[in-house]
């Protein structure tokens, strides 16, 4: 009976998720392969205190249906919070509550896009957008990234070339996967291009208070002046991810219309969550809480550049972020990233980490791949990194092992 399914039932986006969760490890397996915060870090009594006085303040009123944008408290509260720490100014009215940043990126796919819609796309970016995405069938155009961030200059040339891509989706805040940045020069000129060719962009930035050395960047939205900016952020990186709540700021026609979206497809968002985290942002300094992560992540990210740094061969590069949660490295040209982790670095080193080629709109990349830091203790980090260039060195000094069907070109040049 599969010949009755919908066509976007058979895009095959799964396959782009699976790779998330990398393969079987044994008992002595270390995790590159997630992007998880520390669950040692989760506010959980908190957060149960909350739960709890939510409960007895509302009582069965809570368990109630509700409105499908969201508490105004919770909103309110957030509208604040942009303008304090990302220069955003927004009010509740264009502020609607999604289940995880992942429904917000469906919502706007599902609002924007048509089959064959032209949507530029970070190269690489994030995988979960680009599941997204494909249910909807757009034509991608990838836009490389330099070190501070997507290429300008080459999205001026394909603007040029085609005037009527509708979208434009970044994470310019500690990229995932790449944990470049976008510099502050590049966010102003891209909403004037926004201007200029008529698109929207897609700011999506889960981990833009994840800074470990300075503070975060203006958001991209906070220079919108025309409704272009679309923005994206969620709570499961700086509280709890199992608490699935994300939250979109767009202009009121924009938001009016994620919410009849979102109302046809859940109706609204579990209002004892919402309830919880708007008691736990009332009683607590979410601030504060932020803050107390940043050291452990730091450490870990640190242990993992230094350790790439020692131990990887030159012929291996790979970034240096400053926040969020990912490295990302670059094989020597041509080496098959996917086929080397099943084959050798599972087997041998009992080592994840993702494939690059699923970051990829045409899948098209085949030498790199994601390292995270953030689920891991700085200990396991030296162990796996250790694990993992072992059995890395003797394959690159192979030229024929593991090679892609055809060289293919990383498209972050950042060297160490």
């Amino acid at each position: 009976m599969d010949n009755q399914f919908a066509q976007r039932a058979t895009i095959g986006s799964e396959g782009r998720l699976a790779q998330l969760f990398g393969g079987q490890l044994g008992n002595q397996g270390i995790k590159f392969s997630a992007g998880n915060p520390d669950p040692n870090s989760f506010p959980t009594d908190r957060m149960g205190t909350a739960i709890n006085s939510v409960l007895h303040q509302t009582g069965n009123q809570l368990f109630e249906y509700q409105t499908v944008v969201g508490p105004n408290s919770l909103r309110t509260q957030l509208a604040k919070r942009m303008e304090k720490t990302a220069d955003i100014a927004t009010s509740a009215d264009q502020i609607l509550l999604t289940a995880g940043g992942q429904q917000a990126l469906d919502l706007v796919g599902k609002l924007l896009l048509n089959p064959g819609d032209e949507v530029a796309v970070e190269a690489p970016t994030y995988v979960g957008a680009l599941a997204a995405f494909d249910q909807y069938e757009p034509t991608y155009y990838d836009i490389e990234l330099a070190d501070d961030g997507l290429d300008i200059d080459q999205l001026e040339r394909t603007l040029r070339q085609h005037p009527h891509i509708k979208l434009l989706y970044t994470v310019p805040d500690f990229h995932n996967p790449t944990g470049i940045t976008m510099s502050i020069d590049k966010r102003q000129r891209l909403v004037q291009l926004a201007d200029q060719y008529d698109f929207y962009i897609l700011e999506d930035t889960p981990y833009r208070d994840l800074s470990y050395v300075g503070s975060p960047l203006p958001a991209i939205k906070s220079f919108d002046r025309a409704g272009r900016v679309i923005f994206i952020s969620s709570f499961s990186k700086i509280l709890m991810p199992g608490l699935r709540l994300g939250w979109v700021t767009a202009s009121p026609t924009i938001v009016n219309k994620l919410r009849q979206l979102k109302e046809t497809n859940d109706l609204e968002s579990p209002a004892l969550m919402l309830a919880a985290v708007d008691e736990f942002m009332k009683t607590n300094d979410l601030d504060h809480h932020i803050a107390t992560l940043l050291p452990s992540y730091h450490q870990r990210l640190t242990t993992m550049i230094d350790a790439l740094d020692e131990m990887m061969p030159k012929s291996v590069h790979f970034t240096r972020p400053t926040g969020g949660f990912f490295i990302w490295v670059t094989l020597p040209t041509g080496f098959n990233a996917a086929d080397i982790l099943d084959q050798v670095v599972i087997p041998q080193a009992q080592v994840s980490y993702v494939p690059g080629r699923v970051f990829y709109a045409h899948q098209n990349v085949t030498n790199t791949f994601r390292l995270n830091f953030s689920g891991v203790e700085p200990t396991e980090i030296i162990t796996g990194v250790t694990r993992l260039t072992n059995v890395l060195i003797p394959l690159l000094s192979q030229p024929t092992t593991f090679k892609a069907a055809a060289p293919v070109k990383s498209t972050v040049q950042n060297h160490h």
